[in-house]
């Protein structure tokens, strides 16, 4: 099935003449993430058409390609984002529009707005998998009572040690409010107002002496792992192969787990386009998406490709269960909503940057008034 759809992609150029195949950079996110990527999509993609593929860090968010637009200098031509980055670099002119019919038809053909679950497409962005951030925990921590809930999280009396948590607003915001009890409904509406903001730092503010801050998204995995914190946040399918494929004694929460589309995204002024979009247009593939499933549990964005994910390439686990999208796991999960954090982008960060600032530059054992606030403020 791989090399039927690799025989869509050759070595000629839009006008159909030979040409000398370009690179192309693609910003993505490392670990084991990108090693899924390497053997599922980009040597496979170099192979047939000779295009090859350098890769560059990249970690969210928008300040290195604004950064690039500003010195006129744009490096990356793919770049791998959240839908809700994707939606507020495309308002600001930082992505190029993309066609819906980019995507080839499924084996069955059926054209991509038949085989791609809803909301796959935006105007810069199309949707290749459907991931989660979960919360993680060290078995070995708790041999015990062990977390079973967002809210264990947040009590380090029951379960004490230090925790992982990313610096962003983005997970941390939705799970405080949430140890609260606030429904999932209510999450984003509250978060919406100054009192919303407010309860959820000040239930950060309880953890935050036992928090390590990660950026990257391999960092929550390695400190898990190790033993350097006994709880962490991260993307469901770093713990997963931490778990299932170098036998790391990790367990991952499925309450409260996050959902979020991932896009693949054209840079404004990429220095191959072109190429850019026959990369794209094989990484969304049927079997290309249904091939990296099997290197990481990240849910298809085709209909297609859900059907025909099989077992682990290495460990010969089925990996159907540890998609996000399974019914099961799929059932306590919050939908991230993409709009909200497209609109809010720079003052939700700014807010929680700043509030950061402020705990790391605290005194040890100093607090903030109303930190140790409890659920009677009134978010149940």
């Amino acid at each position: 099935m791989l090399a039927a759809t690799l025989a869509l992609f050759g070595s000629a150029d839009a006008s159909g003449e030979a040409s000398s195949p370009p690179r192309i950079t693609i910003a993505t996110w490392g670990g084991a993430y990108e090693a899924a990527q390497q053997a599922a999509l980009f040597q496979p993609f170099t192979e047939r058409t000779g295009i090859e593929v350098d890769i560059a860090r990249y970690d969210g968010g928008l300040a290195e390609l604004r950064a690039q637009h500003r010195r006129g200098e744009v490096a990356w031509d793919v770049v791998d984002m959240t839908m809700s980055d994707t939606l507020a670099a495309c308002d600001e002119g930082l992505l190029q529009p993309l066609d819906a019919d980019l995507p080839p038809p499924s084996p069955e053909g059926l054209p991509p707005g038949r085989d791609f679950i809803d909301g796959a497409f935006s105007r810069c962005g199309i949707t290749h998998t459907v991931y989660t951030t979960v919360i993680a925990y060290d078995r070995r921590a708790f041999p015990g009572i062990r977390p079973r809930r967002v809210a264990d999280l947040f009590d380090t009396d029951r379960f004490p040690g230090r925790r992982a948590l990313q610096r962003a607003p983005f997970g941390n915001l939705e799970w405080a409010l949430l140890s609260y009890g606030v429904p999932r409904q209510d999450l984003y509406p509250l978060l919406s107002t100054p009192r919303g903001i407010g309860l959820a730092l000040r239930r950060l503010e309880r953890i935050a002496p036992s928090a390590v801050w990660w950026e990257g998204g391999d960092e929550p995995v390695a400190l898990l792992a190790k033993g350097e914190v006994v709880m962490a946040t991260g993307y469901n399918g770093r713990f997963f192969h931490a778990r299932a494929v170098e036998g790391a004694p990790i367990e991952i929460l499925r309450d409260g787990q996050i959902q979020e589309y991932e896009n693949w995204a054209i840079a404004a002024g990429a220095p191959n386009p072109g190429a850019a979009r026959r990369f794209i247009r094989f990484a969304t593939s049927t079997p290309a998406l249904a091939e990296f499933a099997r290197h990481l549990p990240y849910g298809p964005a085709r209909e297609s490709a859900m059907r025909r994910v099989s077992t682990h390439v290495s460990a010969g686990v089925d990996m159907q269960p540890y998609l996000p999208t399974h019914p099961i796991n799929a059932r306590n999960a919050i939908v991230k909503d993409v709009d909200w954090y497209a609109r809010t982008h720079d003052r939700i960060r700014k807010t929680f940057n700043e509030w950061l600032a402020g705990i790391e530059g605290r005194a040890p054992g100093e607090t903030v008034e109303g930190a140790g606030s409890t659920p009677a403020d009134g978010a149940r």
